[in-house]
């Protein structure tokens, strides 16, 4: 008996049987068992520490000091890294979605595109407001929208939602501020700034394929008809602040001009920083200013506030309705939140257990670019438990040491950031919360939902995928 703990906790096999078990027991806790991913992330992390002969101390600390320890490592510096940001793209998406911007931006598209090109509107609706907005949120906001263009257009409800859908899973997949790759920059190392580039370099091509190309062809092709009482053609309007319900922004819609120009401050902030750092002086007066304002947690408090102001303050709404709109956004972020911490927590100790280096020898060994291992992980724990986020975070903790030890630019690390995120994505199925959520949206059956949605999650992934592999071989 004692050979064999001794096997497990010294030897590549041992520590690769021991990684695998682990993750065995995290998605029997969470498939079979149905525990939290949080609670089971957390679980899976203490007995894989312990099975790995790890010290008391060095897990969990001791009862007079724990700030070293695993545990608190883990979780706390994942955390002070994601909390504040993911906060603050909450706010911002629930003030963006209350002031009417969906509205006003979907008007805009459809007279832009007209009523042929309305699939192609639809599919950059969710593209552009898909950036401030968490996925599922993004869905309950647009899902209206779709149903009156469904309805003007008379073809398939699958022809104008599949680009929609296509455009919220992209950002949400690979652009900050949403937690995945949020929790990546923060698990690899890599800024946000590269995180944004990269996410649109490799997300475009996986968006049009799969949103644009596949939706317009399975469009045409399963039949799904907008039920009547689908189409809240004129909601009535909620009163501000009012008792019981959620609070809402009434006054007339903003410009499209101003919804842009907000979604694009945080953006154009922490890019200006990431290029300020690879193209100025370190010692020069502008790239403090561009470092502090391009800080994501700074500029999107800057972007808040303007938000607060221009969609708020100036349009007739009170301190007090937007502080109850701020706090009513903040409540699903707790959970999120626990899971990434978690997560990191698990990683942690894989990277303490020396698992890391095991797979990084074995990697070697077998000559597999650590993007595809980073993608193939990805995919497995996604297809087997259906979370994004479990998929993100676990295999962000399981990379990380591979990253650190290989010296990587920050482009080059951003791409297996990407790889992780599109193999999040890939085939999503009866496991996964958001398939149901979609069949119950847009009227579709198990069998149609698999032949829409899954096919279009899976192209996303696998082309997004395939570009940041190209481009990964090239730098």
């Amino acid at each position: 008996m004692g050979a064999t703990i001794d096997w497990l906790r010294t030897t590549t096999p041992g520590l690769l049987v021991l990684c695998g078990l682990a993750i065995a027991v995290l998605l029997i806790a969470i498939i079979k068992v149905k525990l939290e991913p949080f609670v089971a992330l957390l679980l899976t992390g203490l007995l894989l520490a312990l099975a790995a002969g790890l010290p008391i101390a060095q897990i969990v600390g001791t009862p007079l000091k724990a700030g070293e320890s695993l545990l608190e490592t883990g979780f706390g510096g994942i955390l002070g890294h994601i909390a504040v940001i993911i906060g603050l793209g909450t706010v911002l998406g629930a003030i963006l979605e209350r002031s009417g911007g969906a509205d006003v931006l979907t008007d805009k598209l459809l007279k832009m595109f007209g009523e042929k090109g309305a699939p192609v509107a639809m599919g950059l609706l969710g593209l552009i407001f898909g950036i401030p907005v968490f996925f599922d949120i993004g869905i309950f906001v647009l899902a209206p929208l779709v149903y009156v263009a469904a309805k003007r257009g008379g073809r398939s409800l699958v022809l104008y939602a599949m680009p929609m859908l296509a455009g919220l899973s992209m950002t949400h997949a690979f652009l900050p501020p949403h937690p995945g790759p949020v929790a990546l920059g923060g698990l690899l190392g890599v800024s946000l700034g590269w995180l944004i580039l990269m996410g649109f370099v490799c997300g475009i091509p996986g968006f049009i394929a799969a949103g644009i190309v596949w939706g317009t062809y399975i469009g045409k092709r399963v039949q799904v008809s907008v039920p009547e009482e689908f189409v809240p053609l004129e909601p009535e309007p909620e009163p501000s602040g009012g008792s019981g319900g959620t609070a809402v922004i009434t006054k007339s819609p903003p410009s499209v001009a101003l919804i842009g120009g907000i979604i694009a401050i945080p953006l154009v902030l922490i890019l200006g920083a990431t290029f300020g750092y690879q193209l100025l002086d370190k010692d020069s007066t502008l790239l403090q200013v561009l470092t502090f304002f391009g800080t994501p947690a700074v500029a999107l408090l800057i972007t808040v506030l303007v938000a607060f102001y221009l969609l708020g303050i100036r349009r007739g709404s009170t301190v007090q309705e937007l502080s109850t709109i701020t706090a009513e956004s903040l409540k699903p972020v707790g959970m999120v939140l626990l899971v990434v911490g978690a997560g990191a927590f698990f990683g942690k100790v894989i990277s303490a257990t020396g698992i890391g280096t095991a797979l990084a020898d074995t990697m070697s060994a077998a000559g597999l670019p650590i993007i595809v291992l980073a993608y193939l992980i990805s995919c497995g724990l996604r297809i087997a438990q259906g979370s994004a986020t479990v998929a993100i975070v676990t295999t962000g903790g399981i990379v990380a040491p591979l990253v650190a030890e290989q010296g990587y630019s920050q482009m080059s690390i951003a791409l297996i950031a990407m790889a992780i995120a599109a193999g999040s994505i890939i085939l999503s199925h009866v496991n996964d919360g958001g398939f149901w959520i979609i069949a119950k949206y847009f009227n579709m059956t198990v069998k149609q939902t698999l032949q829409t949605w899954t096919v279009l999650e899976t192209i996303l992934s696998v082309v997004s995928f395939a570009v940041a592999a190209l481009l990964f071989s090239i730098v």
